[in-house]
């Protein structure tokens, strides 16, 4: 089987990445944490207007009519940048379950942002910006408005992820629906491609700093205690890549299969990704500690997001789920199909 991007895809991942990359820089990130705002609203205005966050919406309610596997690399740049803004959530999350659910997908698709409560999640992200709430209340989702909650703010370790506690009253007219469908997954795989962008992003950094820092009148980088580091960490994002892709492209499978494949892809990204992290500290030295140099940025992510849409082991659970409900081996464990009976 050959599995590959169409043009389409690539052409629409290559420029948001292009305009995420230029217009997310570490020095962005050090100017909004000094400004004490949530966001850039240009740059938020641009994802707007480039249609990114009807992305998987279908045409018929004003998106592209895409799914998930369209959105994986955008997810993947989005952590190449640490992005603040909730662009992941809202065209991955938040827009698709409301179009599914009949909801005020529109408003999502004008730029409003939704902040999602789910149990897989201790805390609500993005709570305060909300204009609404999607919130899980006994298996069902309720959108209620953001002057109808009282939030208490929690730390975080990434100062770019604004969390909440949520005190609320459900009702009959806070309820939208009685399922959210494949969320819990969705957020797993975006978490996960996230985390591929992040793991990327300081692996590039080590590089770039093994090139330019000399020791003994030689690049540090020429030291093969260097490149076996950051060699190890490379090869542990590319295995963790196409997991992640996999797992994009059978979430519609809604099997067994599907949901450990989901499991496995943010086990085997968030792992690489703090791995990278760890090792662009290393390679930074004493100074790789220190404030001034950006690594921390895209460390606190990759470990923000290792318990995002559940635990590593709650994901575990899952995929040993799938190994003791149906057959394994060579020619099965990654074949849905044997697993649809299952499911």
């Amino acid at each position: 089987m050959h599995f590959a991007f169409t043009e389409d895809q690539a052409a629409i991942t290559e420029a948001a990445r292009d305009m995420l990359v230029e217009s997310c820089t570490p020095a962005d990130l050090r100017r909004l944490l000094a400004s004490g705002e949530a966001f850039d609203a240009a740059r938020w205005t641009t994802i707007r207007d480039m249609g990114l966050l009807g992305i998987c919406v279908p045409d018929a309610q004003g998106g592209l009519g895409l799914d998930t596997i369209d959105l994986i690399g955008i997810a993947e740049a989005a952590g190449y940048v640490a992005l603040p803004e909730p662009l992941v959530e809202q065209a991955g999350l938040v827009a698709p379950l409301l179009a599914r659910l009949g909801g005020p997908v529109e408003r999502v698709l004008a730029g409003e942002v939704f902040a999602i409560g789910h149990p897989a999640n201790p805390f609500v992200a993005d709570a305060d910006g909300a204009g609404a709430l999607l919130l899980y209340h006994q298996g069902e989702v309720h959108l209620v408005a953001r002057d109808a909650v009282t939030l208490a703010r929690a730390e975080s370790f990434d100062p770019f992820r604004r969390l909440f506690r949520v005190d609320w009253t459900p009702s009959q007219a806070t309820r939208l629906a009685d399922d959210w469908g494949d969320t819990v997954e969705r957020g797993q795989v975006l978490a996960a491609a996230q985390a591929i962008g992040l793991g990327q992003r300081c692996i590039d950094m080590a590089v770039a700093y093994a090139k330019d820092r000399h020791q003994f009148g030689k690049p540090i980088g020429s030291y093969q205690a260097i490149k076996h580091l950051v060699a190890t960490a490379q090869v542990a994002i590319e295995f963790a890549r196409p997991v992640v892709q996999a797992a994009a492209a059978e979430l519609p499978l809604g099997n067994v299969a599907s949901r450990a494949r989901a499991a496995h892809a943010k086990l085997a990204a968030t792992e690489a990704a703090q791995l990278a992290a760890q090792t662009a500290v290393q390679v930074h030295g004493a100074m790789g500690m220190t404030w001034e140099v950006d690594v921390h940025f895209f460390l606190k992510r990759a470990r923000a997001l290792k318990t995002a849409w559940g635990t590593p082991g709650a994901h575990t659970a899952t995929v040993i789920e799938r190994m003791t409900a149906a057959p394994t081996g060579p020619a099965m464990t990654f074949a849905s199909e044997v697993a649809q009976a299952a499911g």
